[in-house]
């Protein structure tokens, strides 16, 4: 009792016949444990840490008739192992983390009076474990005979049982099970599902199992830009399946999804589209599945066309912004492979962050259509991650369904080759120069915010000229900070002009014989 024995000590007598470590830092049973004590009846390792029992365990100990083996941190046992055993009456398992009992488990155990399977994790079990018990096959046998049978005693309370379908079998067994076979406790409850927790077993009425089915009230939707969208659908099943929602083959985020019960046996699904777009539009896919298989069901969803013409591009017009409704946005973090942006909801959008949704669009600048992803409330972050080389991007996020303001964009170009220091640092100067709210970013990547762009522009027209002139007499003799080495194109797209005016030619229009080079620098983009 007690002791610091980390293994089964090898020097036992040979006709001992009881063997009891208790309190001890065992922690597993290996090959051939016992087999110089090929006399031991009675071996009791309580509470010690035995965690793995080797299926020739138990070899050579045919006399054995009692087994404990409380408070340890068996998860599973080698049932095959008691073939070694027949002599077994007493096998006592509470109080470990057993949580699953395969259906040949009490096969080799026909000799069994008493079996303790009480406090462990078991929550789903067939009745046929029990059929195939060789003490209750001829407890079946001798009905209406003669001929004396001796009790069994079975404990199976304090499990997490889940009373759904696949309980159902087991649940009749424990109704209809008497002597020879006595349940310790026979007020078995459920733990789940959540309208059956705590009821007993004779309590419940439990359906066969069900292939779920999958509906819902209208598979084609149309709604009209800005209004929020609640696409539902009805799963019945049994037990109650796994619901998710796919569009254009990719998962849906899960805070954007709500899925309750309505009735024991059906779940209504939800999913949310805050500020109906455009780029919304397709084909959005219920699926439901449990152990029996799958199903799924469509919903297209068509969008109306834009109402208001002027809104950046890739946005669709929502709803006139709410006065103060205003989200300042900034990088928190540049990386070689993205940026993380993180954004604080102003005035009236703060009112109630717990409750503030956002919209966030991705893609390239120039692309029409933007990845729409939705922020539910109490997420300000948002990391954009695997970008295309020498592209140019912008991430725009907005309160809810408004369109996005000024500062609420961040404009951003990829570099070329992460592996050129030398051409990074030079782009990152050239935008520097070119415009001075631009963030030089580490890494091969080079940000600015869409707010900047207004006053870039309309200091683009004296600004890129003198700074072209003062960068050639400021460092003649160094490659490295003169412009004239420069790519020329880098300015080109900063410092556009409206109608014209004070239009710089590119190289395009001095020569237009002259045939760019095959090499295209990042800061071209701009």
């Amino acid at each position: 009792m007690s002791a610091l024995l980390r293994q089964i000590p090898a020097n036992i007598p040979q006709d001992i016949r009881k063997i009891r470590i208790e309190n001890s830092h065992l922690t597993e049973l290996p090959r051939g444990s016992f087999e110089n004590v090929s006399a031991l009846e009675y071996l009791w390792l309580n509470f010690n840490n035995i965690t793995v029992m080797h299926i020739k365990s138990l070899e050579y100990l045919p006399a054995l008739k009692e087994l404990r083996l409380q408070g340890n941190k068996l998860s599973s046992v080698p049932w095959t192992a008691f073939q070694d055993t027949p002599a077994l009456k007493i096998l006592d398992l509470k109080h470990n983390r057993l949580d699953v009992l395969p259906e040949h488990a009490l096969r080799y155990l026909p000799n069994l009076t008493y079996l303790d399977l009480s406090s462990n994790q078991l929550t789903v079990i067939s009745r046929d474990v029990f059929y195939s018990w060789p003490v209750y096959q001829r407890s079946q046998r001798a009905e209406g005979q003669i001929e004396a049978i001796s009790n069994a005693v079975l404990a199976l309370h304090d499990n997490p049982w889940i009373c759904d379908c696949r309980l159902r079998g087991f649940v009749q067994f424990i109704k209809s099970v008497g002597p020879p076979i006595i349940l310790m406790n026979s007020y078995l409850t459920c733990s789940r599902p959540k309208f059956r927790a705590g009821k007993f077993f004779h309590e419940v009425e439990l359906n066969s199992c069900m292939k779920p089915l999958t509906s819902a009230l209208d598979t084609n939707l149309t709604v009209p830009v800005g209004l929020n969208i609640t696409l539902t659908c009805f799963v019945q099943g049994s037990p109650s399946p796994a619901v998710w929602w796919t569009y254009a083959l990719k998962l849906l985020r899960a805070f954007n999804v709500s899925t309750e019960p309505i009735s024991e046996e059906t779940v209504r699904s939800e999913l949310l589209i805050p500020a109906a777009r455009p780029g919304d539009a397709g084909i959005y896919t219920c699926t439901a599945a449990n152990f029996l298989g799958n199903t799924s069901v469509a919903i297209t969803l068509h969008v109306g066309a834009s109402w208001a013409p002027t809104t950046p591009p890739g946005w669709a017009p929502i709803a006139p912004a709410e006065p103060g409704a205003h989200v300042e946005v900034r990088i928190a973090k540049q990386t070689v492979y993205g940026i993380t942006l993180e954004w604080f909801a102003a005035a009236a959008a703060a009112a109630d962050p717990g409750e503030t949704w956002y919209t966030l669009l991705v893609g390239r600048y120039d692309a029409a259509q933007k990845d729409t992803i939705y922020i539910g409330p109490g997420v300000n972050t948002y990391s954009v991650t695997n970008l295309l080389p020498a592209t140019k991007y912008e991430v725009c996020v907005a309160v809810r369904n408004q369109a996005p303001r000024k500062g609420q964009c961040v404009v951003f170009v990829t570099g070329n080759d992460v592996s050129q220091l030398e051409q990074r640092e030079k782009l990152i100067h050239i935008i520097v120069i070119v415009c001075a709210m631009v963030l030089a970013v580490p890494a091969g990547m080079y940000a600015c915010t869409a707010e900047a762009r207004p006053g870039c522009l309309a200091r683009c027209s004296g600004a890129c000229p003198r700074r072209r002139r003062g960068g050639q007499a400021q460092a003649a003799g160094s490659k490295e900070s003169t412009l004239d080495s420069l790519p020329a194109g880098s300015e080109d797209g900063l410092c556009r002009h409206e109608g014209g005016r004070g239009a710089r030619q590119t190289p395009a229009q001095e020569d237009p014989g002259k045939t760019r080079p095959p090499h295209r620098n990042s800061a071209d983009l701009y």
